[in-house]
This record gives C-alpha cells, structure tokens and sequence, in this order.
C-alpha cells in the first residue's frame, strides 16, 4: 500500500473519530434539553465508518448511551473488528 494511501486513510480515520466523539456529546446534549435527538442508526453509522473509538469515547465521557445494552455491546464489537481489520491491512502490506 503506497504511503500517500496510509496518510489519508489515517487522516479519515481521525476526522471520522473526531465527528463519533462530538455526535454523542452533541446528542447527549440534546437528550438533556428535551430536543431533537441523533437517531441511533446514525450513531452506528458513524462508528460503523470509522469512528467507533471515539464514538466509544463519547459515550464513557458524555455517559451517553451506557444503559442501552445494543450500544454497550455493539460499539466495542465493532471497534474491536476495526482494530483486527486495521492490523490485518498493516500486516498483509507492510511485508
């Protein structure tokens, strides 16, 4: 994989996690102000893509989401299946 790809996938990685950490702040934010809320597709979504360590983040910091067993299950499941996927890519090209 040529470094340039590295770079930017690195670079997307970090905005996607930048935006999964914000969201559940914005949404908690929104649950305390009896306002519209994030759908919670969205907030998988989010993770799903690529932001699921600081969607993961967002939700111990915020306390957000931390009763819905989907959401305290599904979101480490997925960060820990991003992170296999994340070193099985760095292994499979960096030989």
């Amino acid at each position: 994989m040529p470094e340039e790809l590295l770079w930017i996938f690195a670079a997307f990685l970090i905005v996607m996690n930048v935006i999964g950490f914000a969201v559940f702040g914005y949404d908690k934010r929104c649950a305390v102000r009896h306002r519209w809320r994030v759908p919670e597709n969205t907030l998988f979504l989010i993770a799903l893509l690529g932001g699921s360590l600081g969607s993961y983040a967002g939700m111990k910091v915020f306390r957000h989401k931390t009763r819905h067993l989907k959401f305290r299950i599904g979101i480490p499941v997925i960060l820990l299946a991003q992170w296999a996927g994340v070193f099985w890519t760095i292994q499979k090209f960096m030989k």
